[in-house]
């Protein structure tokens, strides 16, 4: 890793700590009834939105075990070449990925062993914390390509870690509450740097709150609030976590 990289990585890292940390915070604050609260994510409630998380964290570790040619890469490329010729390529593109992941999701979930909310956040956490592991080594290194842009094993991890805050919001709102990172400037930086196909959807005007920005492009409402009163024993009040 060079200097450069190795001085970027260190928040990027820091930061995806925060994100499975906060995710693991969360989810102990959930009496049990509430892992069938709704989420942002229209067609998962609390429990299903544990699966995918347990579900996600394996598969980045599916895509660096065969990076550069995993299945995520195929995807990619297929879907790059497919709109080559397109005037307006990269929102064509990032609607057909955004449909065939979504499609992946749903059938990995549909495959996941019955589990409750709670195993599902454990397994979660030792997955991704065993992936931020690996990520130093390989940092550098190329984990697909899309259209002329080599992605890196570095620019998936920040792709990764705003992934996490993310599902900490969605988390957050079944709780009632609201979410923001500490840094959500890094946590949107890193968004843009591990996925390219989203360059159109991410180009706000200055001054625009980076995170509302974030849970806009990522296809959320940042006015989603859960209309049931936080579960008895869950804080109310907003904060950073």
């Amino acid at each position: 890793m060079s200097r450069a990289s190795r001085a970027g990585a260190q928040g990027i890292l820091a930061a995806y700590r925060d994100g499975v940390t906060v995710i693991c915070e969360l989810a102990a604050q959930f009496p049990e009834a509430t892992w069938l609260a709704p989420t942002p994510c229209a067609e998962w409630r609390a429990a299903d939105l544990a699966g995918h998380l347990r579900c996600i964290a394996d598969d980045y570790h599916e895509y660096l075990d065969n990076a550069p040619a995993s299945r995520l890469a195929r995807l990619m490329a297929a879907d790059a070449l497919a709109d080559a010729t397109a005037d307006a390529m990269g929102d064509a593109t990032a609607d057909s990925l955004a449909r065939k992941l979504a499609r992946q999701n749903a059938a990995e979930l549909a495959a996941l062993p019955d589990a409750p909310g709670p195993e599902h956040i454990r397994a979660f956490a030792e997955s991704a914390r065993s992936y931020g592991r690996r990520l130093p080594q390989s940092w550098d290194l190329t984990h697909h390509r899309y259209l002329q842009t080599d992605v890196t094993v570095g620019a998936v991890a920040g792709a990764a870690c705003a992934e996490w805050h993310l599902h900490a919001w969605d988390l957050a709102g079944s709780l009632g509450k609201d979410y923001r990172p500490a840094d959500p400037g890094l946590v949107l930086a890193a968004w843009r740097g591990g996925m390219p196909q989203l360059w159109p959807e991410l180009t706000g005007r200055d001054g625009d709150d980076p995170w509302h920005h974030l849970l806009t492009a990522s296809g959320r409402d940042p006015g989603w609030v859960q209309l049931l009163q936080p579960p008895a024993g869950v804080e109310s009040s907003v904060r950073d976590l």
